[in-house]
């Protein structure tokens, strides 16, 4: 009788490495494209319309980039404290805090204050405040050993609902006869625009070189990846785990905090409670799919945008659901998470077993 074993591979040749995943993608395509011809909906027309709808006008392309920037910052803060194998689903709490903190600071700094003073003031609050979200599931971990996964989704939903008794109460413009709405910012707390579009899309890319230096050339970096592979091996090399933990989720929570005050500041240009609009929660998937890679994260968050926009043209100009975006972006999901398994693992058949005859 045979049977099949897994087996740990020990390690994969790069080029067998990007044939999976190249395989992987593709396999995802043909797969979705099968699931829109069950509801009836041509896949050729509709991947084509996601590409036009994405990338097909300079005002497209704008669009998909606006949408890239906060999911690129929030992916490389989730992949700090991933790579630590701390799974902080927290990012929508840390964006909505952020922008919180931001638009306390435009509201009661005044139009008086010099622009570059005002985003630097904003931006400071913002990191500290999605920074100081995430320390405290981070310090629970470090001291009591709490499960970090329901700890930062639970605070997902008070940080909202935080911004929305704001919204609704305190905050209120009373310009706004009634209406729940808080103040627009004025001029000086609005980002500027380079090239058609704010420069958050330069603060991503810094952050992109930023991560990648902070986690491959320092030695904190060196200690999250440490952790990340084996607390055992890290506790044993003498490093402090309570405080890279600590350390690492101060970072991931200030990047969130960041994607806060850009949106309230270049998008919204006021607060309100949706700001973080789902980011934090697609970006666990973008984190995952480049594998925690700054470099790669920078490339799929590209992507991904250019489905969310392309999802939203489709819904318009073809009268498709943008559920069918969403379709794609899980079906891709699905396979690409399922490849990792056969890069990390091999399946062989036991040798036939032999009875022994009495």
């Amino acid at each position: 009788m045979r049977t099949f074993r897994v087996t740990k591979r020990d390690v994969m040749p790069r080029n067998k490495e990007y044939a999976v995943r190249i395989m992987a993608v593709l396999l995802s395509i043909v797969f979705a494209g099968i699931i829109m011809l069950f509801f009836g909906l041509n896949p050729l027309e509709i991947f084509k319309s996601l590409i036009v709808g994405s990338v097909g006008t300079q005002m497209r392309i704008k669009q998909t980039l606006i949408k890239a920037i906060p999911l690129c910052i929030a992916s490389l803060g989730i992949s700090v404290a991933f790579k630590m194998k701390f799974w902080n689903i927290g990012a929508e709490g840390q964006i909505t805090l952020g922008a919180a903190a931001a638009t306390f600071v435009a509201l009661n700094l005044g139009e008086a204050t010099p622009k570059p003073l005002m985003l630097l003031a904003m931006a400071a609050a913002a990191v500290v405040a999605g920074g100081l979200w995430a320390f405290i599931p981070a310090i629970f971990k470090a001291k009591l050993g709490t499960n970090e996964t329901i700890f930062t989704l639970m605070l997902n939903y008070i940080a909202i609902k935080f911004v929305m008794y704001l919204q609704y109460g305190p905050w209120i413009d009373p310009a706004a006869q009634g209406f729940p709405k808080i103040a627009m910012f004025s001029e000086n707390a609005i980002l500027p625009a380079v090239f058609g579009v704010h420069i958050g899309w330069i603060i991503a890319l810094l952050l992109v070189a930023f991560v990648y230096i902070f986690i491959n050339k320092t030695k904190k970096g060196y200690e999250i990846s440490v952790v990340g592979q084996s607390v055992e091996t890290a506790r044993y090399a003498g490093m402090n785990i309570s405080s890279i933990i600590i350390t690492a989720m101060l970072l991931s929570g200030g990047m969130c905090g960041l994607v806060g005050m850009i949106q309230a500041s270049a998008i919204e240009k006021s607060l309100v409670y949706s700001i973080a609009n789902n980011y934090g929660f697609t970006a666990i998937i973008t984190a995952w799919l480049a594998r925690l890679n700054s470099v790669a994260i920078l490339l799929v968050c590209v992507v991904f945008a250019m489905l969310i926009q392309g999802g939203a043209y489709i819904q318009i100009a073809m009268n498709v659901p943008s559920s069918v975006s969403s379709i794609v972006q899980g079906t891709i999901l699905f396979f690409v998470l399922g490849s990792e398994f056969f890069l990390q693992y091999k399946i062989g058949r036991m040798p036939q077993l032999q009875k022994e005859v009495a």
